[in-house]
């Protein structure tokens, strides 16, 4: 088998190695604040376009890119200085940018908060380059922020056994603190005499479990609930209270139930992903030259006359392997999706194989598991 199956195959044993030690991990109780949020309380996107300067001949090639230059010249004509019409500029150390922040709730004016600067057009790398004042507009078109600083390119680069190695992505940089809020956005904690939660991941019973353990810290008929994802809370009237209140209820610990079965398979990467133990029901798959079958095979187990034991039906989930013209691979029902997908990496499946397999097997009901590609 050449490199590339061989290194996607490594992938398959770790991803399959650190779903098992996932699936033994019992379920702990988790803070209210991990498993929900305030309704209202949110961070908003911000979005900016600006001009990165001083970089060392790295920048935007002015004839494949007019609207820097066309940039440049309208700033250098709000600072006073005029460009003569027709005049071509041959700028090599400029390039137009991207800017984009995530403005956390509560932020208020003079807060410095990292910003995400992107090129937009042909620049080789905006290592050592400074972003000139850039306004960051929300939604509604209104400035909430304004940018400016020297751009942090993060990775690494060198040069091993004479040939130059660069392990890092030059067209996008960050730069710490690089914005400043100059507008707050009001947010709204709850109504006049409640606040609203709203679980990450809808679940009734998760639900009803966060209720039951605020009745049990608060009192009854503190919480009830409104539907999977959202429950009410009775709080404080007062801000300063409402805070306090609020700080505790965050904390309370919940254990919150175990969420459907899930698997999550990258096409791309050839990984895979489960949430939890994810067994198979009976069916038969036939994929090129790749046949998996899931039958019954009951085994019944007679105690001993003078035992007073059981007569009980076993099924045996052992995995039976056979690599002929065609590759044939017999599963007994209860058998564990981590076992069957080792068996079909064992005959040289590929993830693109994997991948049409399970969807095979999702589709014919005997993948009883949410099956997610990415």
């Amino acid at each position: 088998m050449d490199r590339t199956g061989n290194s996607l195959r490594g992938v398959w044993r770790v991803a399959l190695l650190l779903a098992g030690l996932l699936l033994v991990a019992p379920v702990h109780a988790e803070r209210i604040k991990d498993l929900a949020n305030i309704a209202g309380v949110r961070s908003n996107q911000l979005v900016g376009y600006g001009i990165v300067v001083g970089l060392d001949g790295t920048g935007d090639q002015t004839s494949q890119a007019p609207f820097t230059t066309q940039s440049l010249i309208n700033m250098l004509g709000n600072l006073g200085i005029t460009i003569p019409p027709g005049t071509t500029l041959q700028l090599k150390n400029v390039a137009a940018v991207m800017v984009t922040l995530q403005l956390p709730a509560f932020a208020q004016p003079g807060q410095q908060i990292d910003v995400t600067v992107s090129s937009m057009a042909n620049a080789k790398s905006l290592k050592g380059g400074t972003l000139l004042m850039t306004p960051l507009k929300g939604a509604d078109g209104q400035i909430y922020a304004v940018a400016q600083g020297n751009l942090i390119v993060g990775g690494a680069g060198g040069s091993a056994g004479g040939t130059k190695v660069t392990v890092n992505h030059l067209s996008a940089g960050r730069i710490p603190g690089g914005a400043t809020v100059e507008r707050s956005v009001p947010t709204a904690v709850g109504g006049a005499d409640s606040v609203q939660l709203e679980l990450a991941q809808a679940d009734f019973g998760t639900a009803q479990r966060v209720v039951e353990a605020i009745n049990k810290s608060f009192g009854e008929q503190v919480a009830w609930p409104l539907d999977g994802r959202r429950i009410q809370v009775r709080a404080p009237e007062s801000a300063a209270e409402r805070v306090g209140f609020l700080g505790r209820l965050e904390n309370i610990d919940v254990t919150p139930m175990a969420g459907a079965a899930r698997v999550i398979v990258n096409s791309r990467t050839g990984s895979i992903v489960m949430n939890q133990s994810v067994t198979l029901q009976e069916c038969a798959v036939a994929h090129g030259n790749i046949t998996v079958t899931v039958n019954t095979d009951t085994q019944i187990s007679q105690p001993n006359p003078l035992s007073q034991g059981q007569t009980a039906a076993v099924q045996n989930a052992q995995v039976d392997v056979k690599q002929d013209q065609a590759s044939l691979m017999r599963f007994k029902p209860g058998v564990t999706l981590t076992e069957v997908v080792k068996a079909l990496n064992a005959v040289g499946a590929t993830p693109l194989d994997l991948v049409n397999i399970l969807q095979a097997m999702k589709s014919a009901g005997a993948l009883r598991a949410e099956l997610e590609v990415i």
